[in-house]
């Protein structure tokens, strides 16, 4: 999975307006569920992909990127879209962090196997860079997580079925 350079900012900005924007569904949820602490992380969470996609942007400078279409992109599916699993509306608190945290899992290993497989020194170096910021926000919601109150068995099963 070796980038050049530019492949890879554009890699990397198309993974974080994926992260916002799920980010995003996830802060209404938990607003429509009247969990405004959660949704609250959840908007931060929003604004700290939208601020590391324009710190992206202004490290690519005159770099020329590809513009890539979906069916180029080196994913099935952006590493921090995450399924539609999480999308029910008897989403809890606990369920969502714990989706949250398994889309910034699958973008950590994302970006420590770019690096892992770069031939690029620099790609090498930015990829492990963003891995570091993306186990950092896994911490985040492991944190999130021991405090969040787990539903229970019983929450499993939709009564409304």
């Amino acid at each position: 999975m070796s980038y050049t350079l530019p492949e890879f900012f554009a890699h990397a900005i198309a993974l974080e307006n994926e992260a916002a924007e799920r980010y995003l569904e996830l802060a209404d949820m938990m607003e429509a569920h009247r969990n405004d602490e959660v949704s609250t992380l959840f908007r931060d969470m929003v604004r700290f992909s939208q601020m590391h996609r324009d710190e992206i942007k202004a490290r690519v400078g005159a770099i020329q990127l590809p513009e890539l279409r979906s069916w180029q992109y080196r994913w099935r599916s952006s590493p921090e879209a995450g399924g539609e699993e999480a999308f029910d509306y008897t989403l809890d608190a606990h369920t969502a962090l714990r989706y949250a945290r398994a889309n910034e899992v699958r973008a950590m290993e994302y970006y420590q196997r770019v690096a892992k497989e770069s031939t690029d020194k620099e790609v090498v170096r930015l990829a492990l860079e963003f891995a570091s910021e993306e186990e950092g926000h896994v911490a985040a919601l492991d944190k999130w997580l021991e405090r969040t109150k787990r539903p229970s068995a019983t929450w499993a099963s939709d009564p409304g079925t």
